[in-house]
């Protein structure tokens, strides 16, 4: 389905109105060439982590510009998704070896989703397959006419040796891969890009909010608006260190009244979530100063409100692919307290946008001294604002498609870094 020229129009004044009108007229330049074609996106599902939300913002977006864009969504059963997680895990170096029995279920499903989309790939002029989960589809598609590449959200910057040399034979014959940061990337024979995630400013997750709005969810969470909140948004998910996060805040308690948020969901590609909720429950143990919210995935008005809230915000991740809840709050001009790690190192300049920390220590530190230095923590949010804003909106992310797209179809090779 294709956005109206003009349900277009109004969509990309809206996004004029926040990212400039010459940033705009850049974007309309830069597609003219590419009017018309059919670009499709691929991934393993339609809710749930950072994934899905550029997807769902990224396509109308092209369409407006005149990209005939789609998004498919393959399908699996549990050992499916037990085998791509451990595919996760071994990417950012924790892996152990996959069964035998995983793998032929990971390649039978492939399989069978090939066959449902097989029309749909090879008509496409570009369709970018994201993570590892739908890598095989490639293979599958004998008679593809389009360039066809591969989108690793994922910190590959380490991974378990197995776990890459297998799906490295899945990826190789791509026409080229995306990598989040330069440090991601791994050799490939075909080019390589580097394209940072971006957030969507006119989502329900990013708009501004009234007054009333913060206050309704105060009060649906019993947040104490006269103590300083602090929050992570994540996933329950090992690498996003909820525990740690628990034992940071636990900590700058001691000394410094506090209240913490865990707010976060699950992923329907994940299924280690409920496990790590379990643990987090245990560590805060009825601490009446921690509340634990588990969230449908589509609560992006409470996410957008409980930031908008909170006086300081962690992505206390021991491994990150990008973290793209670390540019919203920083879009909300809140300072973040980050793991030093993956990307949320291109996001939180140290002692510039917030601070990046290596311990639940270092981060109970940098939470005491904001909150004891409450100019400072303003002046911080402020320019964590405008870093988001020269860097990581939606457009920018856009326009690096767009000129990577052009490359390929010109026949550029080597590295290209496009931010």
């Amino acid at each position: 389905m294709k956005a109206d020229d003009h349900g277009g129009s109004v969509l990309l004044e809206r996004y004029a109105q926040v990212a400039g009108s010459e940033v705009i007229h850049h974007l309309e330049q830069l597609v003219e060439p590419l009017k018309g074609a059919k670009v499709v996106h691929v991934n393993s599902t339609r809710e749930g982590g950072g994934v899905a939300e550029i997807l769902q913002k990224l396509i109308p977006l092209k369409r407006a510009l005149g990209i005939d864009a789609s998004w498919e969504v393959i399908s699996g059963n549990p050992e499916f998704y037990q085998c791509t997680k451990a595919f996760h895990n071994g990417l950012q170096g924790t892996g152990s070896p996959v069964s035998r029995q995983l793998l032929d279920a990971y390649e039978k499903v492939n399989a069978a989703n090939a066959e449902e989309l097989r029309a749909t790939l090879e008509a496409a002029d570009f369709v970018v397959i994201h993570d590892p989960q739908p890598a095989p589809l490639l293979s599958h598609c004998p008679g593809r006419r389009g360039r066809w590449l591969w989108r690793c959200h994922i910190d590959a910057s380490h991974p378990y040796r197995a776990v890459w040399k297998y799906l490295r034979g899945w990826v190789s014959d791509y026409d080229a891969s995306i990598f989040s940061i330069p440090e991601f990337a791994q050799p490939l024979p075909h080019p390589q890009y580097i394209v940072a995630p971006s957030i969507d400013p006119l989502s329900e997750k990013n708009r501004e909010l009234p007054e009333d709005d913060l206050q309704a969810v105060r009060e649906r969470f019993q947040i104490d608006p006269e103590l300083p909140m602090i929050l992570q948004v994540s996933r329950y998910d090992r690498f996003k260190d909820p525990l740690g996060v628990v034992q940071a805040c636990q900590l700058a308690a001691k000394l410094t009244p506090l209240q913490l948020v865990l707010a976060g969901g699950g992923a329907s590609d994940d299924p280690e979530g409920e496990a790590v909720l379990e643990e987090v429950h245990q560590a805060v143990a009825g601490d009446p100063r921690i509340r634990v919210l588990l969230l449908p995935a589509d609560a992006h008005h409470t996410i957008n409100a409980l930031q908008r809230v909170a006086d300081i915000v962690l992505q206390k991740s021991i491994r990150e692919g990008f973290g793209l809840t670390v540019s919203e709050a920083m879009w909300k001009a809140k300072p973040v307290i980050g793991g030093d790690t993956g990307g949320i190192r291109l996001q939180v300049f140290d002692h510039y946008t917030g601070f990046l920390v290596r311990s639940p220590e270092g981060a109970a530190l940098r939470i005491r001294y904001l909150l004891h230095r409450r100019e400072l923590l303003r002046e911080m949010g402020q320019r964590a604002r405008r870093f988001v804003g020269e860097n990581f909106l939606i457009t920018r992310h856009l326009r690096e498609y767009l000129a990577m797209f052009l490359s390929l179809r010109n026949g550029t090779r080597g590295r290209m870094e496009l931010f």
